[in-house]
Formats: structure tokens, sequence, C-alpha cells
């Protein structure tokens, strides 16, 4: 698994995260996902294409910086 880090703006909840959380989970089961959100970061170690991972939390409406 790579651990890949991204820098999410929008998540301001408890909610926020699960969602963010339920995104990628939903992508990769086996995922393991920790959210800081006072940093906006959201480090996944996963299988899975950084793209592919990128596009499931931005499919829940938050924005994903470079």
């Amino acid at each position: 698994m790579s651990q890949q880090t991204f820098t999410v703006q929008g998540m301001t909840c408890g909610h926020c995260e699960k969602a963010v959380t339920t995104a990628i989970k939903t992508l990769d089961p086996q995922a393991e996902v920790r959210i800081d959100r006072s940093q906006n970061l959201v480090e996944v170690k996963t299988e899975q294409p950084r793209e592919a991972v990128a596009a499931a939390i931005s499919e829940e409406g938050y924005t994903v910086a470079a």
C-alpha cells in the first residue's frame, strides 16, 4: 500500500470527515484513512491510484488541492 496525502478544502465538521472517509472506503474498503481537519489534510494508505482517490473525494463535494 502507498501513503498518499491530500489537502482537502471544505471539511468543517465530523460529518465532513465521515463523508470523505466513506467515499475513500467505497473506492477501497482496505484503505486506511486519517484526517486532520485543522490542517485540511487527508492521509490515505491504499493501493488505488492517487487520481482515483482524489476523484472520490471531489465527488463528495470537497476541493482537493494539487
